[in-house]
């Protein structure tokens, strides 16, 4: 039986209904839900600031199960109840991203979806929670700022020694949903070099980064007691790793992403995310190994998905050599096209991933905005208005 980690996140805001639990099992398929974090941001100016409680009363009643306070007091979070249409999953989304949007309107700030305060301003606090406070003063300064938002995936799976093996067979393709979800390149006023700040930022915590190769349930369980009794986490809620067995439902959770802009994208990623996952149980339950990839090499291309996003390179595992990330991400969605037939996304996806190839990532579509002589400020108008359901620019 899993231990009841005591993280604030609901990691899935709803349980899954008997009719749409023998559904799934009929018919073999996978339900997916998706966590998504945002910025709250002045009416004027492109700072954070510290919002969330007045937004939080704002919020309408039919939708307040599925929001969340998150780490700082600038931040909130929201997570959509399991699907198992790709089409569910999108209207969803679609409402709790108007909904919340429209209550820090009447708030007087502005919801944006982004990795990372793109504008200099002043720190904020922590959500008054003893949980938060204890990490704070466990851990300092690992996270001043405004916060760090990104995008969870979770996927059901049949039980979590089944979900071990599928966490060991996704190590090689994570890299290249990081570079895909790349969205934060900009903070303090300037452009960092990275096209996701956030995990640069993110990576100072003591459990953040790929999970290892896990021999066993009971050797994931055996991990996570070592690393609360070495003080580096204070729950299982904060195991960090990249992917995980979500702590309070049977999903695996894909978590190292920042939230995307357009909802387009954080949709399609969930679709990959499902359909490689389906992919890989196939694998598991067929008994093929999952490779073991080296630890640093996963490092380094998490790293470059960091670094590039998907306009520049990434690591192909199965050569271990640099090869464009766009070519990486097409091999992906190749691999997982027959799970996504099967789950009846395949035709969405595919229009999806025609929009993020013609686009690009929310790092690109920023960085766009500047090279036009766009401000900060223009960045920030451009994230609030694709956040509430514009248009992607």
């Amino acid at each position: 039986m899993r231990r009841m980690a005591t993280s604030e996140s609901s990691a899935g805001a709803t349980t899954i209904s008997e009719e749409m639990r023998g559904e799934a099992e009929s018919q073999g398929l996978l339900t997916l839900g998706v966590e998504e974090e945002y910025l709250l941001v002045d009416a004027v100016e492109p700072r954070a600031v510290e919002a969330v409680e007045e937004v939080f009363d704002l919020v309408p009643d039919d939708l307040r199960e599925s929001v969340q306070h998150e780490f700082q007091r600038s931040q909130i979070e929201t997570a959509s109840p399991p699907q198992l249409e790709l089409s569910g999953l999108y209207n969803a989304l679609q409402r709790q991203r108007a909904g919340i949007a429209s209550a820090a309107e009447a708030a007087g700030v502005r919801l944006v979806a982004v990795g990372a305060a793109p504008a200099i301003g002043p720190n904020t606090r922590v959500v008054d929670k003893p949980r938060y406070h204890r990490m704070r003063e466990r851990f300092g300064d690992l996270a001043p700022g405004a916060g760090l938002c990104g995008m969870h995936v979770h996927v059901s799976i049949p039980d979590s020694e089944t979900g071990v093996q599928i966490l060991n067979h996704l190590r090689p393709w994570l890299p290249i949903f990081q570079a895909a979800t790349a969205n934060s390149p900009l903070a303090g006023g300037h452009d960092t070099g990275y096209s996701s700040w956030r995990s640069v930022m993110w990576e100072r915590w003591p459990t953040v980064g790929p999970a290892p190769y896990l021999q066993s349930f009971e050797h994931y369980e055996t991990l996570v007691a070592d690393l609360e009794a070495s003080g580096a986490m204070l729950d299982e809620g904060m195991l960090y790793w990249y992917a995980r067995l979500a702590a309070r439902y049977p999903t695996v959770e894909i978590r190292m992403g920042d939230v995307c802009p357009s909802l387009d994208d954080t949709v399609l990623l969930a679709a990959l995310a499902r359909a490689l996952v389906s992919t890989l149980l196939n694998d598991v339950l067929d008994g093929k190994p999952a490779p073991d990839v080296p630890h640093p090499l996963l490092v380094a291309a998490h790293w470059r998905a960091a670094k590039d996003g998907l306009e520049g390179l990434n690591i192909d595992m199965a050569t271990r050599e640099p090869r464009p990330a766009w070519r990486l991400m097409r091999q992906l969605f190749d691999y997982v096209r027959p799970e996504l037939d099967r789950h009846g996304d395949l035709e969405m996806a595919t229009i999806l991933m025609g929009r993020l190839r013609s686009h690009g990532t929310g790092a690109a579509r920023q960085r766009a905005i500047l090279s036009q002589q766009g401000t900060v400020a223009d960045v920030v108008d451009w994230l609030a208005r694709t956040t509430a359901g514009a248009a992607p620019r």
